[in-house]
């Protein structure tokens, strides 16, 4: 047996950010060489950060990624590392790209190979390509890339064979990672940009599991972290052997996770890693799994720092109306940006009940947050008014609710270009899924904190803060009275939302069922729904997809999320009639 100290450098790479994601890959390395790794692994295309999208269509952009991989192999020492990143398929060094071939024209091949760079000292070993591309769900890979050759490389490492595979090449049976092992590999690594939906964290052990049953191989999981735009990854990188999980990281947090691997002696050519003399021991270290809940939690609140902290924004601004979806998306901001730098803004209309503007400000009380008082009703009589001659009456039933709406989503971005104050939305999947909000009005702003969480799955994790509060001892953020009180609008008089909607506990699994698992009507009411009910439910969700086009993004939690998720046209008369 030969002892291998390996290091997973689970990464936050910021797209875009060359000079910065190398800066960070280059600290890993001064670090883990000074904590006598023998082999260091970053994530799927860390120098670059994921996805770069169509940034890979300016020739700038791969010139100044070549220089940044450069700075990085530059750096590395004795350790072994293995970087992602993205070459050139002619020209490995992406310095000096001119081929026309690189416009983003229709029609123009994939040039570029999503890449793990090997390299110790100083010199650049090995580009292992990634050889399956995928397309399906928020992936688009063959859009940028061409796959590499089914040509296994093995390097030796301290007297051991290790394979490197990219992502989706360890997901394939008898894919890379068996012909790996068929050509001695020892040890598998895998480079990964894997984003978070609630369990896919047991989805990547289960396949990983199946993976060393067929290689025969221990293989460490490596993956990135981070929020994304609408992505967020989770970490949670693992090494996995035949007896089980024997170390692995925090999820939702940077962490430089170090294991010493006991692995058989299996030299395979040329040796770039040669053992030391004393070997310094890593002992192998399992992160506290954490539950579901609290995965949705944290991986909310950093899909919302990221996208402020990333973009360089500094404040957030939420329309507090005592309801629970503005009170959970208030929360989550102060754990993503602290109290400080969260606002909230109650917006009263002649409809609003006192408790609500008590419950919004005992909600900001509890969060420490500030809290501003603009009543709408000066701008509702006025729009009144200026309306009724043209419309022959004072604006009723639908039109005046969605005036009132549409007067407070005025209000907040007036105050965030005031005070730059980035506007926060509170629609949750629920409501965005079936169209119950007004386009202009409550889905005006920057950023849906809530927007694939299910109505009922809101109630659930104000109840997880609350309960997590309670048990540290500290202040209950969301108050009971938000929480017992029937959901409402408070556009008309005596206004609920199950007059307008079926019961949310009925709503959400037909949701569930027609977007999640593409399910078409029918075969919905063969699971025992009512058949009216589900028609007029997908109707609704349908005919909303326009208002989805134009709505903020917000963090992806499950399988399937409005947007890049779920592409289904807006001009669609497709009417299924039964069953296949």
């Amino acid at each position: 047996m030969v002892t291998v100290n390996l290091a997973v450098a689970q990464m936050n790479s910021v797209v875009g950010d060359l000079a910065g994601n190398a800066d960070r890959a280059i600290a890993a390395i001064i670090r883990a060489e000074a904590e006598g790794c023998d082999l260091l692994i970053f994530p799927e295309l860390a120098i670059t950060g994921y996805p770069p999208e169509d940034l890979l269509h300016k020739r700038a952009f791969l010139h100044d990624a070549g220089v940044a991989l450069k700075r990085v192999v530059a750096a590395t020492g004795r350790c072994l590392v293995a970087i992602g990143t993205v070459e050139d398929v002619a020209d490995p060094t992406l310095v000096g790209v001119t081929r026309d071939s690189r416009s983003s024209a229709a029609g123009s091949a994939p040039m570029l190979a999503n890449t793990a760079v090997l390299a110790s000292g100083g010199k650049h070993h090995f580009s292992i390509r990634k050889q399956l591309l995928p397309t399906y769900g928020v992936f688009d890979e063959q859009r940028w890339f061409q796959p590499g050759l089914a040509d296994p490389v093995v390097v030796d490492v301290c007297g051991t064979g290790i394979g490197v595979v990219i992502c989706e090449d360890l997901w394939a049976e008898n894919g890379p990672g068996k012909a790996l092992a068929d050509a001695g590999a020892s040890l598998i690594v895998s480079l990964n940009a894997s984003p978070f939906a609630l369990g896919r964290r047991e989805e990547r052990a289960a396949m990983v599991e199946r993976r060393v049953a067929e290689t025969g191989c221990t293989i460490c999981y490596g993956n990135l972290v981070g929020g994304q735009d609408e992505l967020v990854f989770d970490g949670g990188s693992f090494v996995m052997d035949a007896s089980g999980i024997l170390a692995s990281a925090v999820q939702f947090d940077e962490e430089l996770f170090m294991v010493s691997l006991d692995l058989p002696a299996a030299p395979v050519g040329k040796r770039l890693v040669e053992p030391t003399a004393v070997h310094q021991a890593h002992e192998p270290r399992v992160a506290a799994p954490m539950g579901g809940h609290e995965q949705i939690w944290e991986a909310l609140v950093l899909g919302v720092r990221d996208y402020f902290e990333k973009n360089g924004f500094n404040d957030a601004v939420i329309a507090l109306s005592g309801g629970v979806d503005s009170s959970i998306v208030a929360t989550i901001a102060v754990d993503a940006l602290g109290p400080d730098r969260v606002h909230g803004v109650t917006l009263p209309s002649r409809y609003s009940s006192d408790g609500a503007t008590v419950d919004a400000h005992d909600l900001a009380s509890r969060l420490g947050i500030s809290c501003h008082d603009i009543a709408i009703e000066p701008a509702h009589l006025a729009f009144a008014q200026m309306l009724s001659p043209r419309l022959g009456a004072v604006p009723t039933g639908l039109t005046d609710e969605n005036l009132q709406s549409r007067i407070r989503g005025l209000t907040m971005m007036a105050w965030s270009n005031a005070l730059g104050h980035l506007v926060l939305t509170t629609g949750n999947k629920s409501e965005t899924a079936v169209g119950y909000s007004t386009l202009y009005g409550d889905t005006a702003g920057a950023f849906a904190v809530i927007k694939d969480v299910a109505k009922t799955l809101v109630y659930e994790l104000c109840q997880y803060r609350n309960d997590r509060a309670q048990a540290a001892g500290e202040t209950v953020p969301i108050p009971q009275t938000v929480l017992t009180k029937a959901p409402s609008a408070e556009l008309r008089p005596d206004q609920r939302d199950d007059q307008s909607l079926p019961p949310y506990d009925v709503l959400d699994r037909v949701i569930a069922a027609y977007v999640e698992q593409d399910l078409t009507a029918p075969e919905i009411v063969q699971l025992g729904f009512d058949a009216e009910m589900v028609n007029r439910v997908v109707a609704l969700i349908d005919a909303s997809e326009y208002k989805r086009r134009q709505s903020p993004l917000g963090p992806r939690i499950t399988t399937k999320a409005f947007g890049r998720d779920r592409r289904v046209p807006i001009t669609n008369a497709y009417q299924p009639k039964a069953i296949p």
